[in-house]
């Protein structure tokens, strides 16, 4: 069954990064706390003949984390998951010398719900390849998934909204954080990272842009991005992808003052969803929208590049867009929104028209329906 669904899995990987810089990655991790810190870093470096390679998914622990999250049992998905995906490598070199002719903006990262820091290297790789300093936060929090079994379901959003509403305030405040050891490391004051890596923090004195702050997230991601914008004005713009929009206050809206950009896929959003994100509309703050046809939910993380078209679909891992193109959509138009909100001297403005959805692959705004009223 999973030989014939992932036949032709030679061809398969996560593409290499497109910009002009050799892209690097370490982790960094403060300390053993929830309260601390932790995020895999890319960043532009210099070019080595052999690269070595970090591996797509760090640990087994994290396929046992999948496989509670997809409630099915640890020890068959452990197979599963490794004959899928344990072979699979981050094309980024571990550890490798940092290295740039300017200062770095900075993206913090903030990926979906049950998912990891690793999840989305295509999108984070290709920005470091690009010239930015990425920080991939891997969020610590902790829920039973048999929290909600004996709730009617009825009940559930009920039940379920304080819970996710604390979880995105902690999720922005580990970005924030983040951002916190970045502008120490950037300072030079010396920062202590547990785990044991290879890379020379020092190096990174003084090499981020530190007036040039986003932040970009998917799913519930997307949410984290949007509550970490009104808690912290050092971010200056946000991109939101395929966002889930349940955990935010309805409060938060008018106070978010940076300009977002949604990214959403063809078969994920739903009404009530989208009026929520169109309650951030605004006359005088740039806030946009596109939707790219023939995408689901799972085509932003690397899933979509890493398993055969036929399990692919059966997953719901893959839609009907090849998934290097949908990708190269996402981080073209996610370049040029950053370049115009950041102040960057880039050629990025190149893609600017993919802002508008102008490309036969995009739809401006969404596929949709949503009633006035609802808004």
């Amino acid at each position: 069954f999973l030989a014939m669904g992932n036949a032709c899995s030679s061809n398969l990987g996560i593409p290499p990064a497109k910009g002009p810089n050799a892209v690097g990655c370490t982790d960094f991790m403060m300390d053993h706390t929830t309260q601390g810190s932790f995020f895999r870093l890319y960043y532009p470096c210099q070019e080595t003949e052999k690269p070595e390679q970090p591996d797509w998914v760090p640990c087994v622990e994290y396929f046992n984390g999948l496989a509670d999250f997809m409630k099915i049992n640890r020890t068959l998905s452990e197979r599963i998951f490794n004959y899928l995906f344990g072979s699979f490598k981050i094309p980024a070199s571990v550890d490798a010398p940092f290295k740039s002719n300017a200062k770095c903006p900075v993206v913090i990262f903030s990926h979906g719900l049950g998912a990891f820091r690793t999840l989305y290297s295509a999108i984070c790789a290709e920005l470091a390849s690009q010239g930015f300093i990425v920080a991939s936060v891997e969020h610590r929090y902790f829920i039973r998934p048999s929290i909600f079994k004996n709730v009617p379901k009825s009940c559930h959003g009920e039940r379920e909204f304080p819970l996710r509403n604390k979880q995105v305030k902690q999720r922005a405040d580990e970005c924030i954080l983040a951002l916190d050891r970045l502008t120490e490391i950037n300072s030079g004051l010396t920062v202590q990272n547990v785990l044991q890596t290879q890379f020379d923090w020092t190096t990174l004195e003084n090499s981020m842009d530190l007036c040039r702050i986003a932040a970009v997230g998917h799913s519930f991601g997307g949410a984290t991005v949007i509550e970490a914008l009104c808690k912290e004005v050092k971010f200056k713009c946000g991109i939101a992808l395929d966002s889930w929009m349940f955990p935010l206050d309805d409060e938060l809206f008018p106070r978010v003052k940076q300009p977002i950009f949604f990214i959403n896929s063809e078969k994920f959003q739903w009404a009530g969803n989208i009026s929520r994100m169109k309650k951030l509309d605004s006359a005088v703050i740039q806030r946009k929208m596109i939707t790219i046809r023939g995408t689901v939910h799972q085509s932003f993380p690397d899933f979509t590049f890493l398993t055969g078209n036929w399990i692919g679909k059966l997953m719901k891992l893959k839609g009907e867009i090849d998934p290097e193109v949908a990708m190269d959509l996402c981080n073209k138009a996610t370049l040029a929104f950053l370049q115009r909100h950041l102040g960057l001297q880039k050629n990025f403005n190149q893609w600017d028209p993919l802002i508008d959805g102008q490309d036969d692959n995009l739809i401006q705004g969404t596929n949709v329906t949503v009633l006035q009223s609802s808004i």
